[in-house]
This record gives C-alpha cells, structure tokens and sequence, in this order.
C-alpha cells in the first residue's frame, strides 16, 4: 500500500470533488483484486448476518436447549458485548501481528464456534459458541476493513468497494432476521449456525492466496493499559444499554453499568494522554473527519437497525404478520440498502463526503417521518414498503459517506486504529439503536397503561418521531461542524 501523507502534521488527500481524475488502472479491478473483495465482503457480510439470525429463533432455541424465558436474552447479549467492545483492541492487534494473520485466525474461529453452537445441547455450549461468533466478529470486522483499504488505492475504486462492504453490512442485519426465519421454519434453528462453516472454510481457502499481508512498517507495541480500560468501558456500555431494554434505564443495574462505562473511558482518556505508545492517540480524535464522520456512522446504525426492531413490533402486534412475514417484509429494505451502497460512491464522486452524508439524512429522515402514518390498516403495509426502501437507499449513502471520510487520507500505521474505530462505530450504533428506542416504546406503553394492538401502534409512532428526529439533528450538525482536513501547503 502507498504510504498516505501525514494527516498528524496537518497534511491529508483531498475529498472525494477535489481529487484529480483517476486513470483508467484506478477504475477497472485485477482479478485478485476481485477475489480478495469476494472472499472480505463474504465475511464481513456473515457477520453483519450474525447479529440478528438467531432472533426470531430464540423461542424454539430456549424449548430446545432448556434455556429459562428470562435468560433467553443471553443469546444475542454474549454475542453483542464481545463484538462491540473487543473491536478496537483487536484492531489494534492487527496492526502489530498482521491483518491477514488476524483475519484468518477470526475466521477460523467463526467456523468452530459456529459448528460449536449449532451442535449444542445445553445453554452453557451454546453461550460460549456465541461468546467465540463474537470474538470472532471484533478479530475479523476490523482486520477486513483493514485489508479492504490496503487492497485498493484511495479513489473510485476504494469508493465502491466500500460501499459495497457497507451495504452488505447493512444489508446482512436485515437478512439475518428473513434467513433467521425461514431456516428455523423449513430446517432447525442449528441450521443458522451451521450456515456459517461452509463460508468460512471457503474464505479460508481463497484468503490466504489473494490476501497480501499487510501491517505498517513502523514497529507498534499494544497499549495494555489503554486495551484494559476501553474493553472494559465498551463492555459495561453495551451491557447497560441492552439491560435497559431488559428492563429499565432506572433499574440500579443499568445505572450501576453506565456509571462504570463513563468512569472507565474518562480513566482509558487518562491513560492516553501518559502513554508512549497509546491505543488511541487523542489527536487522531481532534480530526473533524474522524471525529464527525464516525459520529454521522454511530447514528446511521443506530437509526436504521433500530426502525427495523420497531416496525417488526409493528408488523407482528399490530398487523398481525408471523415472524417470517415480517421478515420478508424488510427484503425491500435489503434491496434498498444494496442499491445504496451502489449509489453512495457515485454520489461522493459528484457532491463530496460531506454532503452526501447531509442530504441522505435529510433523505432518511423524511422517509422515517413518513411511517408515523401507519394505522392497524393492512394497507398501511404499501406505505412501510415505500418508506423503507427510500430510507435504506439514503441509509447506506451515508454509511458508505461515514466509511470514507473516518477512513480516507490517514497514514498506513494509522489506518487499522481508524478502521477499528469506524468497526466499533458501526457495531457500537447497531446495539445502541435497539435499547433507546425499545426504552422509549415502552415508555409510552406504560403511560398509555396496556398493551394492546392501539397502545403498541402508539408506541411504534412514538419512536419513529424520535427516530426521524435524531436523522435530522445528525444532519445539522455534521453539516455545521464535520470540516475538510487542511490540505498542505508545502
């Protein structure tokens, strides 16, 4: 990978508009370039997959395995907590031992805990499966951006494939509860875990062949201190916010877990200011495209994983849909996710980063509003299709704005903390989503006092306000503060 300028002394490659024209070598892809993004969009899309396969499963795994209804959160939980608070230190370990040896070892072990969990007779076997599926998720999801970037050259190219990760991202939440569905319903809910071995044997197969290695030249040591404190930070804030949605944002748990969360990344902000070689070096931070741009991703996931939660309530209790009705409801949304990591670099090409992550929030945001207006009518059906493929179109827009600018014009030493931080970003916004919009669903379910067809409906709507809301302020502060990295002036 050529060495990119240093952005840390004020230099950096210029936005997407500002760029000269690519030539001919930079537009069209080798056949191992292809290869490698074939073999790193299958995993990372398998593991966006993961997160929400086994949800509507998760009744029959509790009759099958002898989990206890109250417990049966622990399913998806063990996973969530790993995934998200690993990622970054992982990427930073892929920086130092190499992103191929990393990507290849969490893919081994996504094919063993895999077939771990779909063997599983008891709930022990199978939380630990999931605990390995989410180990797994935070060595790989770092390790692949990272490769994905040092495989193409910043520009068109680099562009598409990240757009094509990040709908394939998005994408794999939503065909994780239709897949979710549909094998527990034709086959076993084992089948979802078992799906995941063929993959991985076959990455395994092509990786090491169209995989370069790749990791800075200059020697990294892991901040142990830095790791310690934001694993364990990351960890207590995922596990208070999925609590909260357990049960509530006042329960002394939930209280107890966010406190911790907050007093661990004030000390993890301590110990980076003192450390030699930090974890995350605080100045990478005060970049506006790093800054800005992962808080434009955290929204983006948060936002859109969660209108899939509230309108599967919506679908099912209101409308009456089985779980495989309401997850084939949501395929639109997939097609319009896919057609958005399509569209996105086409739109960065014409109108910047910036921008496109601006207008497809305003976009995303008034096709969100839109669904305020579904009633117990079964017509209402027509709207949600519309509404929802218009707004995973602009979604994904600006993901794919989210991916290049946090990880574009940054140096090779940097760029698997910059991918680690987006990886978190992303999987940091699909389990916060979910918690505030169900705490504020059922807010509004307890006020109202039952919760019948109309008091869910209530509540859905609710939510939905907050939700197109937050699209919006993202849209207005990203296009107040999100700034251009200052070109050199040497």
């Amino acid at each position: 990978m050529t060495t990119q300028p240093d952005v840390t002394k004020g230099t950096s490659l210029p936005p997407a508009t500002d760029r000269e024209p690519p030539s001919d070598s930079k537009r069209q892809m080798t056949g191992r370039q292809r290869l490698a993004l074939i073999a790193l969009l299958a995993a990372s899309f398998t593991l966006a997959v993961d997160f929400s396969i086994l949800n509507v499963a998760l009744p029959a795994i509790g009759a099958d395995v002898g989990f206890s209804l109250e417990n049966l959160q622990w399913i998806a939980t063990a996973f969530a907590l790993c995934a998200a608070g690993l990622t970054l230190l992982f990427g930073r370990v892929a920086d130092i031992a190499g992103r191929r040896k990393m990507f290849i070892i969490g893919m081994a072990l996504l094919g063993v805990a895999s077939l771990a969990g779909g063997l599983a007779a008891d709930p022990a076997l199978l939380l630990i499966a999931r605990v390995g599926q989410g180990i797994a998720t935070a060595i790989v999801v770092p390790a692949a951006l990272s490769l994905l970037l040092a495989s193409f050259p910043e520009g068109p190219l680099r562009d598409k494939a990240l757009g094509l990760n990040g709908s394939l991202m998005a994408a794999g939440f939503t065909t994780g509860a239709i897949l979710g569905g549909l094998l527990t319903d034709l086959f076993s809910w084992r089948w979802a875990f078992f799906i995941n071995v063929p993959v991985a044997i076959a990455v395994l197969a092509i990786a090491p062949i169209v995989l370069a290695e790749s990791k800075p030249s200059t020697k990294l040591r892991l901040d142990v201190p830095g790791a310690i404190t934001v694993t364990l930070g990351l960890l207590a804030l995922v596990f208070g916010l999925t609590h909260a949605a357990e049960h509530s944002w006042s329960d002394p748990l939930t209280l107890g877990s966010l406190a911790a969360a907050v007093v661990l990344f004030v000390a993890f902000v301590a110990v980076e200011r003192r450390a030699a070689s930090p974890l995350v070096p605080l100045e990478i931070l005060k970049r506006s495209t790093i800054a800005w741009g992962n808080i434009a991703g955290i929204l983006a996931f948060v936002t859109e994983t969660s209108l899939v939660f509230l309108l599967t309530l919506y679908l099912q209790q209101v409308l009456g849909y089985t779980p495989l009705g309401a997850g084939l409801a949501f395929a639109v949304l997939g097609l319009g996710t896919v057609l958005g990591g399509i569209l996105g670099p086409k739109v960065i090409g014409k109108i910047g980063n910036k921008k496109a992550i601006v207008y497809g929030f305003i976009v995303q945001a008034i096709a969100t509003g839109a669904l305020v207006l579904i009633s117990a009518d079964p017509a209402s059906i027509g709207l949600l299709l519309v509404a929802t493929f218009i707004g995973g179109v602009a979604n994904l827009v600006v993901i794919v704005g989210f991916m290049v600018t946090a990880t574009s014009g940054l140096p090779d030493e940097e760029q698997g903390l910059a991918t680690g931080l987006a990886t978190m970003s992303q999987q940091i916004g699909i389990t916060m989503g979910i918690p505030i919009m169900s705490a504020i669903f059922t807010a509004r379910i307890l006020t109202i006092g039952n919760n019948e067809a109309p008091a869910v409906l209530s509540g859905v709507t609710t939510a939905i306000w907050v939700n197109a809301g937050l699209c919006l302020l993202t849209a207005l502060v990203v296009g107040l503060f999100l700034r251009r990295p200052a070109l050199s002036t040497n």
